[in-house]
């Protein structure tokens, strides 16, 4: 099988797992991990932020983040589809005792449309205390979010005392993508969540990232939320090794998803996004379902995000061998659904 549901399903390379038997570690609880130490380092550095925290899971730094920033009752402002409210099993009202405010529609948004919902002073309203961006954004097909609206956005965030958070899973993505750095991507936002073990193909492992003062108060609510964690400088040194190793081939990903976005799009009835990152969106006029089991009959999975919506995600475990026969296959696996509903009983 060729496994495209997500970049979540790599496996570590021959040269990480190497790297992770040799790894140097200590009680990370106590702070004497020296790999955990070597990787918040060196993450702090990429993102341009004063230090870092690693955290099992882009869920709970995203959740730390929200702890970091709000109050309970406080309201959080983020673009629709975004993972810390859909893909995060309520925990920012569980934890943080937060909600959600969606502004724009299609996971990206403006200054105009931030300002339209950030909610005045008043004892009836909830208070208004965080922006929450998703760059790239996976419900919207790996869009990267532009940088210009992003300046924009923290502008106006700023005029209003609001926090600025990053969900920066994919941010590995969305600098190689539009040619900026990863800091200056970072650089409008107070925390800054970051992932290992999506596209860079570590196991496990994210981090969050921001200034020192948040990032003390940030270990204290990790340990909280059950992710102190002891000699853990053997998954570190995998996260390590994807930052310096993996990340320039990224590029690789995003092109092989434009073969198979190219290979979908010839089929009549598909729609599919343009493809900017490893996500290939597909709207499809059937159920999403039909597809993902005409593919797996075809030897190659996929997922469905939607009724009638399948994502495609490219990834370092898709060997370039192999990228013409999933394209091909794809193709053939939506032309047959499509074909079958549009083929009178």
């Amino acid at each position: 099988m060729i496994d495209l549901r997500s970049d979540t399903v790599t496996r570590p390379t021959a040269a990480m797992r190497e790297a992770m038997a040799r790894a140097e570690v200590g009680d990370d609880v106590y702070g004497e991990d020296p790999t955990v130490a070597r990787l918040e380092k060196l993450t702090a550095e990429i993102t341009g932020k004063a230090a870092a925290l690693f955290v099992p899971s882009g869920t709970m730094s995203n959740q730390i983040a929200l702890l970091c920033h709000t109050q309970r009752g406080d309201e959080v402002i983020i673009g629709e589809g975004a993972h810390c409210a859909f893909y995060e099993s309520g925990a920012g009202a569980a934890w943080s005792g937060v909600q959600f405010e969606v502004a724009g529609r299609g996971g990206l948004f403006g200054p105009e449309e931030l300002q339209a919902v950030i909610k005045p002073p008043a004892d009836y309203h909830p208070r208004t205390r965080v922006v929450a961006l998703e760059n790239t954004h996976n419900r919207a097909g790996g869009r990267v979010f532009p940088q210009r609206d992003v300046i924009a956005i923290a502008e106006v965030a700023r005029a209003h005392g609001l926090a600025m958070h990053l969900d920066g899973a994919r941010v590995w993505n969305a600098s190689v993508a539009s040619g900026l750095s990863v800091a200056e991507l970072c650089a409008p936002f107070d925390t800054v969540s970051v992932c290992f073990s999506k596209g860079l193909g570590a196991p496990v492992g994210s981090a969050i990232c921001g200034d020192a003062a948040t990032i003390v108060r940030a270990r204290r609510f990790r340990k909280m939320l059950g992710g102190g964690m002891r000699q853990v400088g053997v998954l570190a040194a995998g996260a390590l090794y994807a930052l310096e190793h993996h990340r320039a081939r990224l590029a690789e990903d995003h092109a092989a998803a434009r073969v198979i976005g190219a290979a979908i799009r010839e089929v009549p009835g598909a729609n599919v996004r343009e493809v900017e990152t490893n996500l290939v969106q597909v709207d499809l006029p059937v159920a999403a379902d039909e597809l993902v089991a005409a593919a797996r009959a075809r030897g190659v999975l996929v997922s469905a995000s939607g009724p009638r919506r399948v994502r495609v995600v490219t990834h370092l475990d898709l060997p370039a061998a192999r990228l013409a026969e999933a394209a091909a296959a794809l193709a053939e696996a939506t032309r047959e659904v499509v074909t079958r509903k549009a083929t009178p009983a």
